[in-house]
């Protein structure tokens, strides 16, 4: 089922299939809730799945012009689409720089959340990582900026964007992640998150990590080029968590690796988190 949910900021887009214990999916930077299709629908047969589209550069419709697009703004979005769904005991779940809005939701928003799963994503001083710096030079640039996003609804540069991080994907996917940088007003939405990407949010959501008393699972990469094993060591330890690292996989865990993935949340919530209160 497909719904807008209507929030101060803007209209979201909300996806949901299934029924029982809530998974909440977050995505990343240039990627919609289709991030997360692969997982949802080795899910959605046991579990309640909620997706969205966030104003992160895949998402089709623009935010209002006066909308708080920083990080800590958007993890308030995601904080307003659980409340205006009414969900509770959340498993939220995220990859890429959606993990870092979790670790957001979970410093500042954390009241309905049930459990935490994190896989590749930033952290700690890694927002954005060491390789993506220029993301927030290219937010402040909005001319330059948005060039470059216009020069990505391009197949040769798509390509070299989303090949990096994604190592079994789909040219129809990631076409459609890329189509709505041809509206100015999507391009204006991305660019004033990536402005207000700052590692300041991370390091101080660290405290809240380690005070967060629910179940974690941290699951990454081996290898990533962009996220260090390190982080995820750390998070795990933060979170009193279980640290999975997988091979053969980039930092689109969710694409790359659905069936271990999807499994990896199913026994988390089945042994560790348990039916809804």
């Amino acid at each position: 089922m497909e719904r807008g949910i209507e929030l101060p900021q803007g209209t979201i887009r909300v996806y949901e299939q299934g029924e029982g214990p809530v998974l909440f999916f977050v995505h990343g930077l240039l990627v919609s809730h289709t991030l997360w299709e692969l997982v949802v629908e080795r899910l959605a047969g046991s579990h309640r799945c909620v997706s969205i589209d966030l104003p992160l550069g895949a998402h089709r419709t623009a935010m209002k012009p006066e909308a708080d697009l920083s990080p800590r703004g958007v993890a308030a979005m995601i904080a307003g689409v659980m409340d205006q769904l009414d969900l509770r005991d959340v498993v939220l779940v995220g990859n890429d720089t959606g993990g870092a809005l979790c670790q957001l939701v979970v410093a500042h928003h954390p009241e309905r959340l049930a459990g935490l799963v994190l896989t590749t994503c930033d952290a700690y001083e890694h927002f954005p990582p060491p390789l993506l710096k220029s993301l927030t030079f290219l937010g402040r640039k909005p001319r330059i900026g948005g060039a470059f996003l216009r020069l990505g609804r391009f197949g040769l540069v798509r390509d070299a964007i989303v090949a990096p991080v994604n190592k079994r994907r789909s040219t129809q996917r990631s076409q459609a992640w890329v189509e709505p940088l041809g509206d100015p007003a999507i391009r204006r939405d991305v660019l004033r998150f990536m402005a207000r990407i700052d590692n300041a949010d991370t390091i101080a959501a660290a405290p809240a990590l380690k005070a967060f008393d629910r179940p974690a699972l941290v699951v990454w990469t081996k290898g990533d080029r962009f996220f260090p094993e390190d982080d995820g060591r750390r998070l795990a330890a933060d979170l009193s968590a279980p640290l999975e690292i997988l091979d053969d996989t980039r930092t689109f865990i969710p694409l790359d690796q659905p069936d271990r993935l999807g499994s990896l949340i199913r026994d988390l919530v089945a042994e560790r988190v348990g039916a809804p209160k």
